[in-house]
């Protein structure tokens, strides 16, 4: 065999091995698992984001009670994917800012387009605004969340959650439907207090119970156990009216957390200038340079010091 003829046969052989054509069978079907479990949790978020769009096209259509069930769906969703890329350790930088895009339509939009159809349409215009505020308020607060996640206490949030103040809107809707209600001119006049409440919550430094950091382990068996089952007697019995009373429960717990005498959160700067890319490259650059100088001027001074090396 010439020499040409084998060193095309190898480098063919690094071309397959390359595009993924030369691996065994079991590293093809690994890569492809793992794959699979990387989109998971940007499927999950997927489902949501279409729940919260499918909720906005229910509202428009006088459907209030699926409307207000896809707030729900989304919120499901929402909690499902953060799990599942923390327990299968998919967590990526593409998850957390797709996450944040599709709450603001789930969580901020969906909500207040269900909100403008089902309540506030009568006031016309200043239904628009409140509505409008709602949604301005749930882009705030997620925004803020992103920047100071970092450094933020994991068992407090700072203001109420975006999801919570969506799902007391959606149980409104429910609770509304379920007690068969017709006064227009009440809900209205109800209804513009309500949003623009939720809006300044959200926005708030008022502390807000995490269960991010409950671990079940810990808890005793029996008591969840009566728990979740007292819940999905309720969810299963009346889940219109559970859905209302949980989210009120929580939108309350923040001033009920005050009541006992936590204070408000700590002011957190969230306006800071970003320096450009290309300054701090050249800062690395020249700082990485710096410690590259002294530490070979260490390395000097430590050969001339050292005796035996000298040797």
């Amino acid at each position: 065999m010439s020499r040409n003829s084998r060193r095309s046969r190898e480098e063919r052989a690094r071309m397959e091995l390359y595009s993924g054509q030369g691996r065994e069978p079991g590293l093809k079907t690994e890569g492809a698992l793992r794959r699979g479990v990387f989109l998971l949790p940007a499927t999950i978020t997927s489902i949501g984001l279409l729940s919260g769009f499918y909720s906005m096209v229910s509202a428009v259509s006088g459907h209030f009670e699926v409307a207000a069930v896809m707030i729900v769906i989304a919120f499901v969703c929402d909690g499902l994917d953060g799990r599942i890329a923390r327990a299968s350790r998919t967590s990526s930088q593409f998850g957390v800012e797709y996450d944040s895009l599709s709450d603001v339509v789930a969580f901020g939009v969906a909500p207040a387009m269900l909100a403008y159809a089902w309540a506030l349409k009568p006031i016309g215009s200043l239904g628009i605004g409140v509505s409008g505020l709602f949604v301005l308020c749930s882009a705030l607060r997620l925004a803020r969340f992103n920047v100071t996640t970092a450094t933020a206490d994991k068992s407090r949030f700072v203001g109420l959650p975006v999801p919570g103040a969506a799902v007391m809107m959606s149980g409104l809707a429910l609770a509304y439907s379920y007690f068969e209600l017709d006064s227009p001119r009440m809900l209205c006049a109800f209804m513009v207090p309500i949003t623009l409440g939720l809006g300044g919550l959200m926005i708030s430094r008022v502390p807000y119970p995490s269960f991010k950091t409950i671990k079940l382990e810990k808890r005793a068996q029996v008591e969840l156990v009566i728990t979740m089952m007292v819940l999905a007697a309720m969810l299963f019995a009346m889940p219109q009216l559970t859905a209302f009373l949980l989210s009120t429960a929580y939108v309350l717990s923040g001033p009920a957390l005050m009541l006992r005498g936590e204070q408000l959160s700590a002011k957190v700067p969230v306006l800071r200038p970003v320096a450009p890319a290309s300054s701090s490259n050249d800062k690395s650059h020249g700082a990485t340079g710096a410690a590259r100088a002294s530490e070979a001027s260490r390395g000097t001074s430590s050969l001339s010091e050292n005796p035996r090396v000298q040797e």
